[in-house]
């Protein structure tokens, strides 16, 4: 192999981290694991925390790695999931772990700031991001009525990704695709809103410098080189926020396609040159997340595999057979479709004792038949996510700027040939499933394009592309998928409806 270069990812999810090495030549990206770690939440004095050092520790572990090795590393790059910070004092150092979005305090404080600060509209209006009482907004409002002392004595305010590359190298940037998750930022100036900030009574100086995809972030400082043996390695900022940098991985041809990152949560989506900030995307509730090189990720949360995932946990624990994947798909092919639908974001899924009992409960509330069996469960979940990815793909081609002929999944999700079938039927449009780890595809394969290894995003793509394993499915069902689609809306009154 010719001009091999290798680029270090850190990957790190809510529930778990890993690190991968992406090994780019002669056009081709092969990636290879080299830790995964449990990401652990901390209970304490009635507050959950995230461990900012134990993420930290693993991260100078998998360095060391590196180095014993011998692996020759170009960079290194960081994604996280969104919305959380550390507080850093003047000295330089953390004030305390940082409070993880699970917090309970999060969860009044969207409705007191709204009722007390600011209007829902006038905060969409500026920042075109969806209401999630999580959202850092939130939480700093959480924090400054409750007198929050690291939030009183921090000289910066660092996401996430940010406080860990800072840990590195001891610069204190704000990667602009993290930033988006705040609901403190102005996608139209591309930096934080003084308003917003204001709402919260703080100031620009408190975040770091707005830095980009692609750029420098520093170099590892001495002490980290002495803790690990490597040398002056450059941090990069790729898309931070790890939706971000999948979406940057989606393996399209042209700008004629729709993307739906599907997990335990989807994000359904198009890419924009610019936000979508209107009446239409108030009432629908979508959000406009930052993207590399200033994209916007126009995308909509929908509850995806959480339903399926809670009723075989549920199913194993109560000692029930035959319940691999394999078995539980095949069981709901057979089963007849739309016996039953539910609306997988009604608020009764979000976090039941019994998601089984609670999915039976819905149907006899909106005088449906009843779902027993595994399959029927099963059929029940996957039409009625089929049919919300419906609902939400033709919101999208309202917004789109250009016709969308095809749907990219990516994620955990695409594996799932059942359900990746039916939303091709469901939508009318040609799927493309894959590739699985788009996350960490997009953060090394950012890491390349800083180097020079690739140009511009398509070439990125088309590489990913040439180097996945993906599947095509095209809408074949002759199921009456229009009046199963009216049933739908009519037992989901709190949904906009949708017309396709």
């Amino acid at each position: 192999m010719t001009n091999q270069k290798n680029f270090l990812a850190i990957d790190l999810g809510a529930t778990s981290g890993r690190t991968i090495v992406g090994t780019f030549a002669d056009g081709k990206m092969n990636m290879q694991e080299l830790t995964r770690f449990e990401n652990h939440l901390i209970e304490m004095g009635g507050h959950v925390y995230w461990d900012i050092f134990a993420l930290y520790r693993e991260v100078l572990s998998v360095l060391k790695l590196v180095a014993q090795r011998g692996i020759g590393i170009e960079s290194i790059g960081i994604d996280t999931w969104g919305v959380d910070f550390v507080c850093i004092g003047d000295d330089g150092a953390i004030l305390r772990n940082p409070l993880a979005y699970r917090d309970p305090h999060t969860f009044e404080a969207m409705n007191d700031y709204l009722e007390n600060i600011s209007s829902r509209e006038e905060v969409y209006n500026i920042t075109g991001i969806e209401f999630m009482n999580f959202n850092s907004l939130f939480q700093l409002h959480a924090m400054r009525r409750e007198g929050n002392s690291a939030l009183k004595n921090a000289a910066k305010i660092l996401l996430m990704p940010d406080a860990l590359a800072y840990l590195l190298t001891g610069e204190a940037v704000c990667e602009y695709t993290i930033a988006s998750t705040s609901q403190l930022l102005d996608p139209r100036t591309k930096d934080f809103s003084t308003e917003m900030l204001a709402s919260v009574d703080l100031t620009r100086e408190k975040f770091g410098r707005m830095v980009f995809s692609g750029e420098k972030i520093g170099t590892l400082t001495d002490e980290i080189q002495r803790l690990t043996g490597l040398g002056a390695v450059p941090v990069v900022a790729v898309a931070s926020h790890d939706t971000a940098s999948a979406i940057a991985a989606v393996p399209a041809k042209n700008e004629h396609f729709a993307y739906l990152s599907s997990g335990t949560w989807s994000l359904m989506g198009i890419e924009l040159k610019n936000p979508a900030i209107t009446p239409r995307s108030y009432d629908l509730d979508f959000t406009n997340e930052g993207g590399i090189d200033g994209s916007t990720c126009f995308l909509k949360n929908i509850c995806g595999m959480w339903l399926y995932e809670r009723c075989r946990k549920e199913w194993k624990e109560s000692g029930i057979e035959g319940l691999s994947h394999a078995e539980l798909l095949a069981a709901a092919a057979s089963e007849a479709p739309f016996r039953s639908v539910v609306n997988p974001d009604d608020a009764v899924f979000a976090n039941p004792s019994s998601m089984v009992e609670a999915i039976q409960d819905f149907c006899r509330k909106t005088n449906q038949d009843i779902p027993e069996s595994t399959a029927q469960i099963c059929r029940c979940i996957f039409d009625s996510l089929a049919l919300r990815y419906r609902q939400v793909f033709a919101w999208l081609k309202e917004f789109s700027p250009v016709p969308i002929d095809t749907l990219h999944i990516i994620g955990g999700g695409s594996q799932n040939a059942l359900l990746n079938q039916m939303t091709a039927d469901a939508c009318n449009v040609t799927v493309v499933a894959g590739p699985q780890e788009c996350t960490a595809l997009g953060n090394v394969m950012l890491q390349a394009r800083a180097a020079g290894l690739v140009g511009d995003v398509w070439e990125m793509r088309r590489c990913i592309a040439e180097t996945s394993t993906m599947q095509r499915f095209e809408p074949q069902s002759t199921v009456d998928w229009q009046a199963a689609f009216e049933k739908f809306v009519l037992i989901s009154p709190a949904l906009p409806q949708a017309f396709s």
